[in-house]
């Protein structure tokens, strides 16, 4: 038999209500052909730009009650929880223009050029949707990495169906969601099996072994993303897997930066570092502070900070259990202090800290290896460093990360200094590098980019900003096909007005 789907209190670790049963084998199966039906009523960009403003619409239309929802499965606040549903609704509509701007198709068309060594036959190349994409949900986010988020609203944006696999710490809101999104696709005449819904560990397994998924995006930890991108990987016709593990998200505090704004550096990295309780995946796991009169004088001054913090509820009970084993081990090791010492703040809550540790205990492999992964939860790990060489010995033995950053003085950030060298030895480490803020807040917007290299992501694309959109698409070309058999978005005359190389010349 099934197992029930619990929506569970993480205030009290108690369980709500039964949301539904975990998919069976046979269940995923027919949730993924529903999906790959629905396919078709997707081909017409300006229904599906209509359907993701739709969605948008309605969303907000109920906004109050998902909200509800949403802190009732996850005790992240109203406040915040509004702002996040906000930014998933943009998130819809930014896709819906990027659809009918259609420059993502990456159209181009090349005459014959016999002239040309070797000749060149008329060529004609854009991309087309890759199938049905599986979604793995976030804990942390459970608007804009969930149902309705990134993946999925750049997903229908390329033409392609999707089936969720639910999170298990926000089950009650999934299904809340999915329902609102089933309704737009409705109002337009997407059958709603456009949109799946599974639940359970099994499913998603799977899902990602479905001969029909033809692509999957996740976002969650280390061991969890490697085991499906392996999953991936292994099968009969291997698929595409955009995966989001885990990042340390490492900042650089200058000497000059710390002597001349310590106490405003260290107001901010408290700020950045129990966001969320610590929740997100951009918190910085690792400050690199000088070993001088000026580093004390942040680390004083992030004691108080952080001194000040409430405890704060996380995600689920797994989620704290394992955040107070990784400050155990980590406050275990010798030189490891802790100004403020992060743990248990009552029953279900957890309180915020930081630790400290000489920089050069972290330059050579051993069992300080443990400072240099990522802990989720309002932690963070201050290194002193003696010398800028000693933390760029730290840097370079850092995997890959979301974003980075550096705290510059104003003369360094002038061009007067070394600035643009760490710049220079901060960009092979992230997909985003920040100067003079913090890796928390990522904007929705064209140029972003939320990636980096493994273990950040397992792939060079982003789940933020128009270009995630390139995700679940693939390149087809068109050689010496008559003007009537071509596609629309290929011919001469350009009737959908699409942005285009013609010639080698861009047309808008």
């Amino acid at each position: 038999m099934a197992a029930p789907v619990w929506s569970v209190d993480p205030r009290t670790g108690k369980q709500r209500e039964q949301v539904a049963v975990e998919a069976t084998a046979e269940e995923v199966d027919t949730v993924v052909r529903a999906a790959h039906e629905a396919r078709d009523a997707l081909a017409d960009r300006t229904v599906r730009a209509a359907f993701l403003r739709t969605a948008a619409d309605r969303l907000e239309a109920v906004r109050d009650q998902l909200v509800e929802a949403a802190d009732a499965e996850t005790a992240l606040g109203p406040v915040r929880l509004t702002g996040e549903l906000a930014r998933t609704c943009h998130q819809l509509r930014a896709f819906a223009d990027v659809v009918d701007e259609g420059a993502f198709l990456d159209v181009i068309i090349d005459h014959p050029d016999g002239s040309a060594t070797p000749p060149v036959p008329d060529l004609r190349r854009y991309k087309v949707p890759l199938g049905v994409v599986a979604v793995y949900a976030a804990s942390n986010f459970p608007f804009a990495f969930s149902v309705a988020g990134g993946d999925t609203a750049s997903a229908f944006g390329a033409g392609c169906p999707v089936v969720v696999k639910a999170h298990p710490d926000h089950p009650a809101l999934s299904e809340l969601v999915a329902r609102v999104l089933r309704g737009a696709a409705a109002e337009h005449g997407i059958p709603e099996g456009v949109l799946g819904l599974v639940h359970g560990f099994q499913a998603g397994v799977e899902l990602i072994k479905h001969p029909l998924i033809a692509a999957a995006g996740f976002t969650g930890s280390v061991r969890g993303g490697r085991t499906l991108f392996d999953l991936a990987a292994a099968r009969e016709v291997p698929i595409p897997f955009h995966g989001e593990l885990g990042s340390l998200n490492p900042v650089l505090v200058t000497e000059a930066a710390a002597a001349e704004r310590a106490e405003d550096i260290a107001a901010g990295l408290a700020g950045s570092m129990t966001l969320g309780v610590g929740q997100f995946c951009v918190k910085p796991g690792l400050v690199l502070v000088p070993s001088t009169k000026a580093g004390d004088t942040l680390v004083a001054a992030l004691t108080d900070a952080v001194s000040n913090t409430e405890p704060g509820v996380m995600l689920d009970h797994r989620i704290r259990d394992a955040f107070l084993a990784g400050i155990a081990e980590r406050t275990g090791l010798p030189g490891v202090d802790a100004p403020v010492t992060p743990g248990a703040g009552g029953e279900h809550t957890v309180g915020a800290g930081f630790l400290t540790v000489p920089a050069g205990k972290l330059t050579g492999k051993g069992e300080y290896d443990v400072l240099l992964e990522e802990c989720f939860g309002p932690v963070t790990v201050v290194a002193r460093y003696r010398d800028e060489s000693e933390a760029m010995a730290v840097l370079a033995r850092l995997p890959g990360n979301l974003a980075a950053a550096v705290q510059l003085s104003a003369e360094e950030a002038a061009g007067r200094g070394r600035g643009a060298e760490l710049l220079a030895r901060l960009t092979p480490l992230a997909g985003r590098v920040v100067v003079n803020g913090w890796p928390t807040g990522v904007a929705v917007a064209p140029a972003q980019h939320h990636g980096g290299p493994y273990p950040a992501t397992t792939s060079t694309s982003t789940s933020v900003g128009a270009t995630a959109i390139e995700r679940w698409m693939r390149p087809v070309a068109y050689q010496n096909v008559p003007e009537a058999l071509l596609p629309p978005e290929l011919r001469d005359d350009n009737p959908l007005g699409l942005p285009r190389r013609f010639n080698g010349r861009l047309e808008r």
